[in-house]
């Protein structure tokens, strides 16, 4: 099928090279002439696993790039629009380019099409979206919109996308619905799993991944109420995590103990400095907005936020306690982007922190494997940005762990406690075992677990007593 995708942000872009790897035809739309060369020339903007091979394995011939919409829409049997949806200052969702495009698409309607909202939108914007067609003059009996929520995880996009644990198709007519589940159907009858080019095929893959048919307004809550849920049960278990550490309980153990309900599950029962990204703060607000819209006042939500931005509050507690004073202190920072795997530092935990860290007087030593050069924009030159997580160790009064990193869960300690001027370790990620770490010699703080250290020894990780020694 020929598919357009408006917009070349993170959701278009993994979406228009995963529509292409099924076997469809895919113009991705962009404005941005800067971008758009940089696609032509093979270049991918944002750190994806498998994304670069698959912009690379049909750039030119099923993946093309255009800044011509109209064209692209006559070309095309569906119409994905996937542009940004910013929150305003009061927290809504920022509809203005979704209606840009809405009314651009409108001109370019001459037979059956379907419009399908991939961006994150609250309910009746798929009202909206045809009323605004409808004003400008398209056809009424050639176009259906539909919604068809993402629900991508940054640094896992692709395998999200291609190995679902749903697929979403918020559809009012059967037409409409016929047309995505014929763009979907290599997933939905399992095909594409047996090509030899397939994306390997992640843990917990279900197989093929249900279809779940809906009307419009029920898929735009589906990507909400998905996004709250999960964001609510962050909060929760980080709530738990203050109080574990209130009663001398260990977090990790409580976890487990819940985890193993399967009406509960494990995921996403993983305390830290809170959630961060694109999607769960903008959701949050935007979901928010429309339930008070609708008369209800969803103070869940609040308290959801709330706990979110106390955490961050909480881990900056626990550096000063750690340190005491933190003016003139050097700190080593691993993780700059709000998750592993990713670049992305929007709402970013840690860039929030190190804000904090020098507006107290820290200087410091930053180091991420992908998210440097955004950091570099955003944080000013008390930031010195190294190349490995031992050179942001080196002679530091602590080191803070604040992205779970892969490669940050298997450091050398050894060589880590020699780098560090005083052997402190702050872990925001809960990425190493507190027994081991006091083993090795280390101080070590987590979240919603006792502090570790060597039982017996002297506590020279204190900087008054370690310069008493000098």
């Amino acid at each position: 099928m020929h598919i357009a995708v408006v917009g070349s942000g993170y959701v278009g872009l993994v979406a228009g090279a995963c529509f292409a790897d099924l076997g469809h035809t895919v113009i991705l739309v962009d404005n941005d002439e800067q971008k758009l060369a940089a696609l032509k020339a093979g270049q991918v903007p944002i750190h994806e696993k498998f994304l670069p091979e698959l912009v690379q394995r049909h750039r030119g011939s099923r993946l093309k790039y255009s800044d011509d919409l109209q064209e692209a829409v006559r070309a095309s049997k569906a119409i994905f629009i996937a542009v940004g949806t910013p929150p305003t200052e009061q927290g809504e969702a920022d509809l203005s380019y979704v209606e840009s495009v809405a009314r651009s698409i409108s001109g370019a309607i001459e037979d059956y099409k379907i419009v399908v909202e991939k961006s994150t939108v609250p309910v009746y914007t798929s009202d909206w979206v045809r009323k605004i067609m409808l004003r400008n003059a398209a056809p009424p009996d050639c176009f259906d919109v539909a919604s068809n929520p993402e629900f991508l995880r940054e640094g896992t996009g692709v395998t999200d996308f291609l190995y679902p644990d749903r697929i979403v198709i918020g559809a009012d007519t059967e037409p409409c619905a016929s047309v995505l589940r014929e763009i979907y159907a290599p997933l939905t009858d399992g095909s594409y799993y047996e090509r030899p080019t397939a994306v390997p095929r992640p843990d917990r893959a279900k197989i093929p991944p249900p279809l779940i048919v809906t009307s419009a307004k029920s898929a735009e809550l589906i990507k909400h109420a998905s996004n709250a849920f999960l964001a609510m049960k962050i909060s929760f278990i980080n709530a738990v995590a203050s109080v574990c550490e209130s009663v001398g309980a260990n977090i990790q153990q409580v976890c487990q103990g819940i985890g193993t309900d399967s009406r509960i599950g494990n995921r996403f029962l993983n305390p830290g400095i809170g959630y961060g990204g694109s999607c769960f703060p903008k959701d949050l607000m935007a979901f928010r907005a429309v339930a008070r819209e609708c008369g209800y006042d969803f103070r869940l939500l609040d308290e959801v936020m709330r706990i979110n931005e106390e955490q961050r509050l909480r881990f900056l507690r626990k550096v000063r306690s750690a340190l005491w004073t933190l003016r003139n202190k050097r700190v080593g920072v691993l993780g700059l982007a709000f998750k592993g795997g990713t670049d992305d530092i929007r709402e970013s935990p840690a860039i929030l922190l190190i804000r904090s860290l020098l507006q107290e007087g820290c200087t410091v030593a930053a180091y991420d494997p992908a998210a440097a050069e955004r950091a570099r924009a955003q944080l000013n030159s008390n930031v010195e940005f190294v190349n490995s997580a031992y050179e942001a160790a080196a002679d530091a009064d602590a080191l803070l762990i604040l992205t779970e990193w892969e490669e940050f869960a298997t450091l050398d300690l050894d060589r880590l406690h020699k780098q560090l001027k005083y052997p402190i370790v702050i872990d925001g990620r809960n990425l190493y075992d507190p027994e081991l770490m006091a083993a090795r010699g280390f101080t070590y703080y987590s979240v919603g677990r006792p502090t570790a250290m060597q039982e017996n020894i002297p506590d020279n990780t204190s900087p008054l007593k370690k310069n008493t020694k000098s």
